[in-house]
């Protein structure tokens, strides 16, 4: 499998251009400059004061060693009794100051990788999976909010706490400071390399769990599919290698940092063992007291302690890199889709379009999408486009929002190309109803009123008039504001789909783009529909997408696109008299009706005989 335990990191070592994702969060240590600030100034004051006490320690211990002195515990056990207390009150805040940094940069972090999401279009979505997109917004800024806030902190007080250490030891005692601190160069400089190589580890074991999540939210949006074909068995299956992946993954860097936490304790042993026999025999020989021993060891674990945990504090650096280095991915990807510097909204437009030589080619495809596409739409028109499956009909709708990104002058409104409308005013001005319907896990009229809640319910209920959802409605026992659960799971397909179109309906857009919304409608309920399509936008351009020839027939145009082209167009009698694709598929469609109805009354036949034949038995 994938990165079993025994294998070693599938990529290179890190290095300094791995750590060097870190400068991406220096905006965020600008950012909260000032209140780290302060985080650190508490926690300087509180060495500061840590480093009193060994001082307090030594006055007591040389009063009590040597008889010449009169003994003094009572002023340096209230001063270190004083000193604790002020610096735990220092710590407490510093500590809440620390933690709401962390806080606040996740919670920044978050919302920029939202919203940045929240614009991208379809390239986007196809190189990051949902589940890879979660894990990256949840696990990766869990890993790079404590760098930011903490790290930074135990960098710089790291440095400080040194620095104090080693100018205590000098002042008590020079000869033995050199010997004590030779060996903690090495120490950290091991600390740094164990710490350096656990990029990949971490990089490895975030991408697993983006596969976890991944395969967890996938599953679970497909959980019908799977119970109908008796999948489960096999699911579970699946999600044990998985998440057997990553726990390789979460075990392999845990065992790295086991190491690591294991190395560095048994390094740093060597500055005390120093200071038992050196700094010993200098006590022995009278060079210095028992009380500056006891101080200068207290000292020289306040020096090793931090060279200790340095290995740590980097891989809280390197973890934060890993991190860092698949967030950035996600916001250096540039939007597909943005405004023209010139982009401006004009008055309500009318709802003239035409499409000029239209080409487009989805990214990897062999041959164009939609070619040379070339019509005009009149305002108040209602157009139907058929075709097969795959011909480029939901591209054709798509370009006219920009959900992808048409070339300039091919699709204009009114006689101005697309590309010079802010793309969020165009479309709260072209509403587009997409194939697959989509509910939110709310009410039904918050569904309906999703861009615009403070609709009133006269509309609402007009607009599912119109959808053909009123009766659905009205057999809710809550009504409008049942609950329609995950992405409307408790509706049928039909219902869903009329929801949708009601959510498009009641929007009254100029131009209204239905991309196959009848599909899962039976005929009846499909003329009610029109009807109600007929009465709201009698005036309004409506273009749509269907497989029906009954739907089609009720449009002023119908254009049939095949492999990308516009093959035929006109009014349904005149496709009918033309005798091509429209022609064959209202033949087969009419056909398909006729058998229907035969059938039908085959049954009923057969059913009155055995209710005939039953009745004259009982007699």
């Amino acid at each position: 499998m994938k990165g079993s335990m025994a294998g070693g990191p599938r990529r290179e070592r890190a290095s300094f251009k791995h750590l060097g994702e870190l400068r991406h969060l220096l905006v965020y240590l600008k950012r909260y400059g000032w209140t780290l600030t302060i985080a650190i100034t508490g926690i300087l004051i509180s060495n500061v004061m840590s480093a009193v006490i060994p001082l307090m320690m030594k006055e007591a211990i040389d009063s009590l060693a040597d008889e010449a002195l009169e003994p003094n515990i009572v002023i340096p056990a209230l001063a270190i009794a004083a000193i604790v207390v002020v610096r735990f009150f220092v710590f407490v805040v510093t500590r809440r100051v620390m933690r709401r940094v962390s806080i606040a940069v996740s919670y920044d972090l978050r919302k920029r990788m939202f919203n940045h999401i929240q614009y991208q279009s379809s390239a986007f979505f196809t190189r990051f999976s949902t589940g890879d997109l979660m894990s990256r917004i949840i696990n990766d800024i869990n890993m790079v909010r404590m760098a930011v806030s903490f790290g930074w902190v135990n960098i710089i007080t790291f440095i400080f706490t040194v620095a104090t250490g080693v100018y205590f030891m000098m002042m008590l005692s020079p000869a033995l400071t050199v010997w004590v601190v030779l060996p903690l160069p090495f120490v950290a400089l091991t600390g740094f390399f164990m710490a350096r190589a656990m990029f990949p580890y971490y990089q490895d074991q975030q991408e697993a769990m983006a596969s976890v999540t991944e395969f967890t939210q996938e599953n679970l949006n497909g959980i019908r599919t799977i119970q109908a074909m008796a999948q489960e068995d096999q699911e579970i299956e699946r999600f044990n290698r998985v998440s057997t992946h990553y726990a390789q993954m979460v075990y392999r860097a845990t065992r790295f940092n086991a190491w690591l936490g294991l190395v560095m304790p048994i390094l740093t042993t060597v500055s005390p063992v120093i200071i038992i026999f050196y700094g010993g025999s200098l006590v022995l020989s009278g060079d210095i007291t028992i009380g500056t021993f006891t101080a200068f060891f207290t000292y020289t674990m306040m020096v090793v302690f931090p060279v200790r945990m340095i290995g740590m504090s980097l891989s809280m650096f390197t973890a934060a890199a890993a991190g860092t280095q698949r967030i950035f991915e996600v916001l250096s990807f540039e939007h597909e889709i943005t405004d023209s510097r010139d982009a401006t909204m004009p008055e309500p437009i009318r709802g003239d379009t035409e499409f000029h030589d239209l080409s487009f080619s989805h990214p990897g495809a062999a041959r164009p999408t939609i070619k040379d596409i070339n019509f005009k739409v009149r305002s108040g028109e209602t157009i139907a486009i058929l075709g097969r499956v795959g011909s480029g009909k939901s591209t054709l709708l798509r370009s006219m929002v920009r959900l992808i990104d048409t070339p300039r002058g091919t699709v204009l409104i009114d006689g101005r190309d697309i590309c010079d409308y802010p793309v969020q005013h165009l479309r709260k001005m072209v509403t587009l109803v997409p194939q697959d319907p989509f509910l939110f896990s709310t009410s039904l009229r918050e569904n309906l009123t999703y861009d615009e809640p403070t609709r009133g319910e006269a509309l609402l209920m007009d607009a599912a008039d119109a959808a053909g959802l009123t009766s659905a409605i009205a057999d809710f026992t809550d009504g409008l504001d049942t609950i329609v659960g995950e992405r409307g799971q408790t509706l049928s397909g039909g219902q869903k789909q009329r929801a949708t179109l009601a959510r498009g309906l009641v929007r009254n857009s100029p131009i209204l783009l239905l991309d196959d919304c009848f599909s899962a409608v039976d005929t009846e309920t499909e003329e009610r529909i029109l009807s109600g399509l007929a009465r709201m936008r009698g005036d309004k351009t409506t273009i749509l997408i269907s497989h029906r020839v009954s739907t089609a027939r009720h449009a002023d145009r119908i254009f049939i696109i095949d492999n990308g082209h516009i093959t035929e167009s006109g009014t349904h009698d005149e496709l009918i008299a033309h005798e091509g694709y429209y022609a064959d598929l209202a033949a087969v469609q009419s056909d398909q009706d006729d058998d229907r109805a035969r059938k039908s009354n085959l049954l009923r036949n057969l059913v009155d005989e055995e209710e005939l034949a039953f009745a004259g038995g009982d007699s």
